[in-house]
């Protein structure tokens, strides 16, 4: 590695850093997991493209130059390698529309014009802004969309025509399903019904199928079906691509060409941003790791990780896409989720995948007209529809719910559906704006009055539309009398921060006395920011408000200050100006929100901050604020530990993965857990070979030591076993292994003079997990409710399995197991989704065969009462028993 390559937290080295920074690499590296990626993407993609423009009436070739243009030109340009774009199902509608008002040839010049204007917003780094739009805003724009493709595509399969609106062909549906007949919408249920069904088909038999795409599989056998049963049913008709239109200059209004032009971009845009963030988030949760760029993985030269995706480059690579598919008189391009998750899951690892499947297209488009030709328009319809009601998520309806934002989402729907995609954002955009203003200016201001003394109690925000009520309520206090002001919210803007200071001289000046709280009764000090708002403490538990000074502190407890947290990195600055209780609250205070700001935003992938230390500095920064703020917490729990000596309750085995913070997860503190961490979490048998051993026919060399390196494990096993007489050993797995990864893959080809890495010796006690898995002999391992998401998760599973089986071998284990005071526990942390699964009993104790991994949910903690004594309520969370 070059001296001069940058780290993950030294920004710096990448301005000192004397090479140029390369540019893009735009012959991407093919791998075999790519081409076969690429050519399930395909599958789906092919018949999403000729529904497409079956369903915004365009020419059915347009849909396939937009799904080769976008897998090509997208996928090399691009900034998600992982994303695949082509043909729009959030434009269906705008698209529709832009052809009844201006014909085909205008809309592709439109799409041209929309893509240049991607190009220049790319240019101008705007994307990441786009992400600033309400989330309501955005999947009620995709949900509206979908009911209107829905409904179009209905009348389709039913065997008649779509309406000009959305409105006209709800009106119109009864009258349409009075006169159904024919063979067309029995084609279309039976579309439908393969749509849905065959993801869950059962068996062996029925995995085998799933690995040929849904959306593919309804196609086919809804074209066989139609071609016996059905011969005269209206079917694709491709025209000769001689005859393809092309763009023309546009003709009409200048401002409504301008307003489809940005609402076509702003559609399209923001679909295929959104698409590569959630392709991100499927990339992690396939590797089990957050996104961002992590060195390769073990035993891999050529491993590649979860990527961040570049937004601004992904922008400027949907632009040039555009802009071409407009030229050659496709569809508009945006990049889609159903594509890029299939991508994702399919086991793509770059962008190779969503150019093979562009090419793949090409050469379709080229040489299968006429199986195209087979394909009934209905059995399209049933398949476009299907896609257009999966986009109205209810789970993104809950979502939005349960932060309070149903209205934004509800009116950016009815706009949508009642006067189109632009209208519907601007309706949502609207509402929103609405809705933050009343919840700013919805503050509760009440009067009392408590053993003599007048108390303001001021719940939520302060700003400049609080401040005639709050000037009434404290003119209401008589003059010269004493007085406490409670505040309780976040912020104070600049108007209320004067009205108070201005009335609290007058106060004063008049004899009378003035505090100021917190809702925890602490005092506080009213001290400005350079912005001229005001930070005030908020209610504990409040999620929207600034911690108080009992929340700096829960901040630091000892499990807490790890790398997102550095509660000790950041130095207090003094409050000036203030007495000394004042100081110190607001001290505490600023502490605790910078720590948070900093929990807050450093998400999976953004960008390190430069002024946190590093090396020896972070290590002894580290230590010195376990000795300020952990152990005079704990040195009385320890110090009594010292004293009676250790007496765990449990031996826990798990990987050396630094995302596993064995306390953490399971809420344990000093003297709890005996802990054996190692690579893969491995538990060599007894009889196990010593590592390094040569093979029997080959004599002992110094580059083939006959070291004995598992001694190491048992030795930890005997001692817990034997000595600390622990009640029970859990073995503990977890997602994105990277041993697990490094087995799958299998051993780095190396010549036959060079000897095993210490790695590579290490693993081979993964080996039988790796048969196991293979073995026919063996239920398969699976986690309670799904299945596992991909070959790495199920080797994690099984390894755990494999390590129990191990560790009953051992003797001492096997006699306390056989005593009956020992017990056995396997267990799956899934590092994305911070959730735990245990190994069911009969598995985990060797009585059963059941491999299956339930979930574990919450409970209610522990009455206090049942604590043990030296756990008190200034002591940490940390002080908990096992």
């Amino acid at each position: 590695m070059s001296a001069c390559t940058p780290t993950r937290h030294d920004r710096a080295s990448r301005r000192t850093c004397p090479s140029p920074r390369r540019p893009p690499r735009l012959r991407p590296r093919i791998a075999g997991a790519d081409v076969s990626a690429s050519i399930t993407v395909f599958l789906i993609a092919v018949p999403m493209a000729l529904g497409l423009s079956l369903a915004v009436g365009a020419p059915l070739e347009a849909g396939l130059v937009a799904a080769a243009v976008g897998g090509i030109v997208a996928g090399l340009f691009g900034g998600a390698p992982l994303q695949v774009s082509g043909p729009s199902a959030g434009l269906t509608v705008v698209t529709a529309e832009l052809i009844q008002i201006y014909g085909w040839r205008t809309t592709c010049a439109i799409t041209i014009g929309a893509g240049l204007l991607q190009i220049l917003l790319g240019t101008l780094r705007v994307a990441r802004n786009a992400l600033a739009v309400s989330p309501a805003i955005v999947h009620g724009t995709l949900a509206g969309i979908g009911v209107a493709i829905a409904l179009a595509q209905l009348h389709i399969m039913l065997g008649g025509s779509p309406q000009s609106s959305v409105v006209a062909n709800a009106l119109a549906l009864p009258g349409q399903l009075a006169v159904i007949g024919g063979a067309a919408p029995l084609i279309g249920a039976l579309t439908i019904a393969v749509v849905l069904l065959w993801p869950r088909l059962p068996g062996r038999a029925g995995r085998m199928a799933r690995r040929i795409p849904a959306a593919l599989a309804s196609v086919v056998i809804a074209t066989a079906v139609a071609a016996v049963a059905a011969p005269g049913l209206a079917r694709v008709d491709l025209p000769s691509w001689r005859s393809h239109a092309f763009p023309e200059l546009p003709h009409g209004p200048v401002l409504a060409l301008a307003t489809a032009v940005f609402t076509v971009m702003l559609v399209a845009g923001l679909e295929s941003l959104l698409a590569a963030v959630a392709v991100d988030r499927l990339a992690a949760d396939r590797a089990g790791e957050p996104v961002k760029p992590p060195p390769p993985a073990i035993g891999s030269a050529t491993a590649v990780p979860p990527q961040r995706s570049d937004l601004e480059r992904e922008l400027r690579g949907q632009g040039v896409a555009n802009t071409l598919s407009g030229l050659l008189g496709g569809l508009p391009v945006a990049g889609g989720v159903v594509r890029g998750s299939a991508n994702v899951r399919a086991g793509a690892t770059g962008r190779a995948s969503s150019v093979l499947h562009g090419i793949w297209v090409l050469l379709a488009a080229a040489l299968l007209v006429t199986v195209f030709e087979w394909i009934p328009l209905a059995a399209l319809a049933a398949l476009v529809m299907v896609v257009g009601v999966q986009m109205v998520s209810f789970a993104h309806i809950r979502n939005v719910h349960k932060h309070r934002e149903f209205p934004v989402y509800a009116a950016t729907v009815a706009g949508v559906i009642g006067f189109g995609a632009l209208a519907g954002v601007t309706l949502g955009v609207a509402v929103a704006v609405v809705i933050s203003l009343r919840r700013l200016g919805r503050t509760k201001i009440t009067v009392s009055e408590q053993d003599g003394r007048h108390v303001v109690t001021v719940r939520g925000q302060l700003t400049f539309l609080s401040v005639p009520r709050l000037t009434r309520a404290l003119g209401q206090l008589p003059p010269g009398a004493d007085a406490t002001v409670e505040l309780d919210g976040s912020f104070m803007d600049h108007a209320a921060y004067e009205a108070i200071q201005t009335w609290r001289g007058a106060r004063v000046a008049q004899g009378g006395s003035v505090a100021f709280t917190g809702p925890s009764g602490d005092s506080i000090a009213l001290a400005g920011r350079s912005d001229g708002g005001v930070d005030l403490p908020g209610r504990p538990g409040d999620a929207t408000s600034a911690p108080t000074a009992a929340a700096a502190h829960s901040c630091c407890r000892p499990w807490t200050p790890w790398r997102n947290h550095h509660c000790h990195d950041r130095p207090t600055k003094p409050t000036h100006g203030t007495n000394t209780t004042s100081t110190s609250t607001s001290t505490s205070t600023s502490t605790s929100t910078s720590s948070l700001t900093e929990a807050v935003i450093s998400t999976p992938g953004s960008a390190p901050d430069t002024t946190r230390p590093g090396g020896t500095h972070r290590l002894r920064s580290g230590l010195s604020s376990f000795q300020r703020n952990t152990a005079p917490l704990v040195r009385d729990e320890l110090a009594r530990l010292a004293s009676e000596g250790q007496s765990p309750s449990q031996l826990f085995i798990t990987c050396a993965d630094s995302r596993l913070v064995t306390s953490m997860i399971t809420a344990s503190g000093p003297g709890d857990l005996f802990t054996v961490r190692n690579v893969g979490n491995l538990v060599p048998p007894p009889d196990a070979p010593p590592t390094g051993t040569p093979p029997t026919d080959a004599p002992a060399t110094p580059t083939a030591p006959a070291t004995s390196g598992d001694d190491s494990v048992a030795a930890a096993i005997e001692y817990a076993v034997e000595v600390l007489r622990v009640e029970s050993i859990t073995v503990c797995g977890h997602s994105g292994c990277g041993a697990m990864q490094a087995l799958l893959r299998g051993e780095p080809e190396t010549g036959p003079d060079t000897p095993r890495t210490p790695l590579w010796r290490w693993l081979q006690h993964g080996l039988p997990s790796l048969e196991r898995m293979a073995s026919r002999r063996h239920s398969r391992s699976r986690i309670s409710g799904r299945l596992p998401a991909d070959e790495v998760e199920q080797l994690c599973l099984t390894n755990v399995v494999q390590q129990l089986e191990h560790l009953r071998a051992h003797e001492a284990v096997a006699r306390r197991l056989a005593e009956g005071t020992l017990q056995l526990h396997g267990m799956y942390f899934h590092v994305g989704e911070a959730q735990a699964y245990l190994l069911t009993e009969g598995a985990g104790s060797g009585t059963g065969h059941d491999e299956v991994f339930d979930r574990v949910g919450t409970e209610e903690p522990e009455p206090a009462a049942t604590r043990p004594a030296t756990c008190t309520a200034a002591q940490p969370a940390t002080c908990t028993t096992a």
